[in-house]
């Protein structure tokens, strides 16, 4: 990871102050690097040891940076990872301009691996992110939203990097196909998993902890997990109640729609959907030679769980 930190710091010079500024304020914010690191981890448990995993692992962290940026500014988010998000900081034409940045630089780093398989595992990475961005935003303050069209926008707007970084993981060292696509299923089930942990704590987190607002989700008018499990479970009364508060993006009833998602058993309903993902992912990773980072990437999807922030 220091080997990853040194190309992202070299990377993100450019002639333009306020693009680096930008770009260290939030890459510097304290992420938790999880893409960079899964990319990694793979290419260990299959000896892979070459220098251009340091270089795609900066390319999937630029990619990720620049989803935030745009993100925050769509969602009009006020704090990320504790302190207040570039658009918050600097504006929002800054925060999109630089994520503009962020995915060219991208794609100039792509080309340093000199292979068209890695070139199209993350173009089409990039694209379904923007399409799951876009599905996301039709959904907002839609009640009607079911488990099943939430999987496919989480799937598209925050697994698929984590699965194209296990899949690069994979085509780096030379992977046959079996291994690949395995790799491909971790990151994915991994990624989601992460992101219906990340959804159930915006009911069940604490803000310090967080580090962004809590409610910040049903602010936004989006149905995630927790209230489509409350909906389904909750009496008539219950249900409308929180179809009002997503269809008006209003935080008035927060207290009681917390109450509400705790009463029902959402939360815990929430949480075995996490952890059937992370089984997904352990199933996975056991395709893989057994060593210390294959054993890292188990325990990685155990420990998602237990996550707090």
């Amino acid at each position: 990871m220091d080997q990853v930190d040194a190309v992202i710091a070299r990377r993100l010079q450019s002639a333009v102050p306020l693009v680096g500024e930008v770009s260290r304020y939030i890459i510097s914010a304290g992420g938790k690097r999880l893409r960079p690191a899964l990319l990694l981890m793979v290419c260990g448990s299959l000896g892979y040891k070459g220098d251009q995993r340091f270089n795609l692992a900066a390319v999937v962290e630029f990619i990720h940076t620049a989803t935030l940026l745009h993100d925050d500014v769509v969602d009009e988010s006020t704090l990320r990872r504790g302190r207040a998000t570039a658009n918050e900081s600097f504006g929002n034409p800054a925060s999109v301009l630089v994520g503009d940045f962020l995915y060219s630089r991208a794609f100039q780093m792509m080309l340093d691996a000199g292979d068209m398989r890695i070139m199209e595992i993350l173009a089409d990475a990039t694209n379904v992110i923007a399409e799951g961005e876009v599905l996301q935003l039709m959904n907002m303050h839609d009640a009607s939203l079911d488990e099943e069209a939430y999987l496919l926008v989480i799937r598209s707007k925050t697994a698929k990097l984590f699965e194209a970084s296990a899949r690069l993981g994979a085509v780096l060292a030379g992977a046959d196909s079996r291994v690949e696509q395995a790799c491909a299923t971790f990151g994915q089930a991994l990624g989601t998993a992460f992101q219906v942990i990340d959804d159930m704590l915006d009911y069940d987190g604490d803000a310090s902890e967080m580090g962004k607002n809590l409610g910040d989700d049903l602010r936004e008018g989006k149905a995630t997990l927790p209230l489509i499990a409350a909906m389904q479970r909750g009496s008539s009364e219950q249900r409308e109640l929180i179809r009002h508060a997503i269809e008006t993006g209003g935080l008035t009833d927060l207290d009681n729609i917390v109450a509400i998602v705790r009463a029902t058993g959402a939360l815990e309903a929430t949480r075995q959907a996490a952890a059937a993902e992370a089984q997904r992912a352990m199933d996975a990773a056991r395709c893989l030679p057994v060593n210390a980072y294959s054993a890292g990437l188990l325990d990685l999807a155990g420990q998602l769980l237990q996550r707090r922030n």
